[in-house]
This record gives structure tokens, C-alpha cells and sequence, in this order.
């Protein structure tokens, strides 16, 4: 049995960065040579040195909603939080709900003395709901007024610049979370990459509950995905197809981007114009189809996201690779420094 503990490892607190650099390009890089084993110390400008004329680098576009609002229970005023995770049909959206024992259905939060209201129309387990948004006027608008950037709990200090919690290539709006892979990006990164020859393709997955979700059995297996909505255009679809057939590399931005990648992958057996939702769980024994190359960040212990990076480049390489990290005082988790992972020695 493969155990959620077999993903755990030691990192001081101290290692979790709570700010972002000034400079996006400036975090360190770690590059890992999967097939060699070998492992090097970089910075993430360096990137440019390891992508060839050819590569096709794969983004995920979505942009992060202020999605963390907080309100109070109509009927007793007391405190709940809510977190927009994905938006249904007729102004509902699932919802994971701080104080969640206190909604019920029927109960109706009210924001901000009641230019938006919320009233539970579904009970789901572990804190989600469905929750039918009330309001006049433009909705995004008001959102945006009212919302919060929903960063993860372990940011304990204040955001100054909410657009450093966003990609420079952010654009459709839809996530609960940043794919904080690519917020090393410059817009100068990606002139450089062009004039070399790279072609970029964006795809979109809105993050949802996965990101904020810890693990919550022992055996992996058993674990249940959050589904995620994702779309893939056909200007991408044709240039990852012609990638493919003429041998050249495609470098993942994140694991948003491989679990799309893979997920339009394992419909199709190949890649296609087309929109879904994924609850793919990428884990050590899945096999592969897409990515030759992916750049991620350091996830958190005992994360499906440690697992999914595990799976690709071998938990013992992965894990060793982890304990140089921390030895070499890298920053962790969404602000902090990222790992390539290519398939040249």
C-alpha cells in the first residue's frame, strides 16, 4: 500500500516564504536531471539556458478571483467565511465554508450589510456547499469590491500587491488559487524564450479545493480528487500535436498544467479542442504521456502535489532532492523557489 506518510518530510517554518521577492525572476532554481540523477543550483532567469528552439512551453492562463469573502449568518449574525471554489449554473457556486456547522440549508449569509447575500441551496461534506449568490448588478464587479485574494493558510503576512499573487499572463478568470509555478515569469523571460525559438501555448485549469485540501487518508488510493474545470484551445491543441509527432519537447508550467495536459490525454490519446472537468490524482505508478520537461515549485508534506512531482522524476530523487533544498535554504510553497525538472543530462 502506498501511504500518505511516505510523503512527509522535515521543513523548518522559518523555510515557508510569506512574501514574494520584488524581482519574480530572481527565486532560485533547482534543476534536476531525472534520467542522471544529477542536480543543480541555479536561478530561475537561467531557465532561458535549458529551453531549446522547438520546445513548446505549456501555461496555464487562469487568473485567481478575489474569492475569500467574509460575512455574517442572517439569522443569528454569526461569522462565517467563504471561499468560492467553482461557479455552476444560475449564479451558484460550490463554496468551502469556514464555521461550515452553522450553514445549513436555507441559511443566508449576508456581505458587506447585504449588497451581496448567499443562501445555502446544497449541504456537501467536509465544509463545501452550494450556495446561490444574490445580488444586484454585475456580479465580477461586485466581487471584486467585496472579495478578498484568497491566499493559502500558510501566508501569514499581508499581500501588499494582489497582482503578485497572479501570473503576468493571467486571464481568465476562474481559480480559488495562483498555478504559483508560473509567477517566476517576466514578461522579459518570455521575449527572451521567443527570440530563441520557443513557442508558448496557453492552456486553462481554474485551481480549486485541491490546493487548500490536505490529504485525509492513510492510503493513498483512496484519496478523492476535487473536480477542476479546464479548457484547451485549438491553436493549442494543434501545436502540442505537432510537438509530438515531430519529437520536440513540451515543458510543463506547474502541475495545473501537467494535470491538464494529462487529463485531455487520457480522453483522447492525444490532444484536442475541449473543455471538462478533471479529477485526475497523478501518483508513483501512473504512467506518463506529455510532459518532458515540467518547473514547479516545492509543495507541502504528505500534498498530491508532492505525489504528482514524485510520479515524474522518482520519489527517491525527488525526496533527495527536497533534503538539499532545505540544507541549501531554499524557500518553499507559493512564494518561493522553484525546481526544473528536465530530461537532459
Amino acid at each position: 500500500m502506498l501511504k500518505t506518510s511516505d510523503f512527509d518530510y522535515d521543513l523548518p517554518k522559518e523555510l515557508i516564504a510569506q512574501t514574494p521577492l520584488k524581482d519574480r525572476s530572481a527565486s532560485r532554481m533547482m534543476v534536476v536531471h531525472r534520467n542522471s540523477g544529477r542536480l543543480e543550483h541555479k536561478h530561475f532567469r537561467d531557465i532561458v539556458d535549458y529551453l531549446h528552439a522547438g520546445d513548446v512551453v505549456v501555461r496555464n492562463n487562469t487568473k485567481v478571483i478575489p474569492a475569500r469573502l467574509y460575512g455574517t449568518k442572517e439569522e443569528t449574525g454569526a461569522h462565517v467565511e467563504v471561499l468560492l471554489l467553482r461557479q455552476l449554473p444560475d449564479d451558484v457556486w460550490e463554496c468551502l465554508i469556514g464555521n461550515a456547522h452553522v450553514v445549513k440549508l436555507g441559511t443566508v449569509i449576508s456581505f458587506h450589510d447585504g449588497r451581496l447575500k448567499a443562501q445555502c441551496v446544497e449541504v456537501e461534506d467536509k465544509g463545501l456547499r452550494k450556495m446561490k449568490m444574490l445580488y444586484e448588478g454585475i456580479f465580477n464587479e461586485i466581487l471584486e469590491e467585496l472579495g478578498n485574494v484568497p491566499l493559502p493558510p500558510y501566508i501569514h503576512e499581508k499581500l501588499d500587491d494582489p497582482d503578485r499573487y497572479q501570473t503576468v499572463y493571467a486571464k481568465v478568470e476562474g481559480s480559488a488559487a495562483a498555478p504559483t509555478a508560473g509567477l517566476h515569469f517576466t514578461p522579459e523571460i518570455f521575449a527572451q524564450l521567443r527570440e530563441k525559438g520557443v513557442l508558448i501555448v496557453d492552456i486553462t485549469l481554474h485551481v480549486g479545493i485541491g490546493t487548500f485540501k490536505p490529504m485525509d487518508t492513510e492510503n493513498v488510493e483512496e484519496h478523492q480528487m476535487h473536480s477542476e474545470v479546464y479548457f484547451m484551445s485549438k491553436e493549442a491543441a494543434d501545436a502540442l500535436n505537432a510537438a509530438k509527432a515531430e519529437g520536440r519537447r513540451i515543458v510543463a508550467i506547474g502541475t495545473t498544467s501537467c494535470r491538464t495536459l494529462e487529463s485531455v490525454w487520457n480522453r483522447f490519446g492525444r490532444f484536442e479542442e475541449c473543455s471538462g472537468e478533471t479529477t485526475l490524482f497523478i501518483y508513483p505508478g501512473y504512467t506518463w504521456h506529455t510532459a518532458d520537461c515540467i518547473l514547479t515549485n516545492f509543495h507541502l508534506p504528505k500534498s498530491t502535489l508532492i505525489m504528482m512531482i514524485s510520479s515524474y522524476a522518482g520519489k527517491d530523487l525527488v525526496f533527495r532532492a527536497y533534503r538539499e533544498a532545505v540544507e541549501q535554504r531554499y524557500r518553499f510553497f507559493s512564494f518561493g523557489d522553484c525546481m526544473f525538472i528536465t530530461d537532459e543530462e
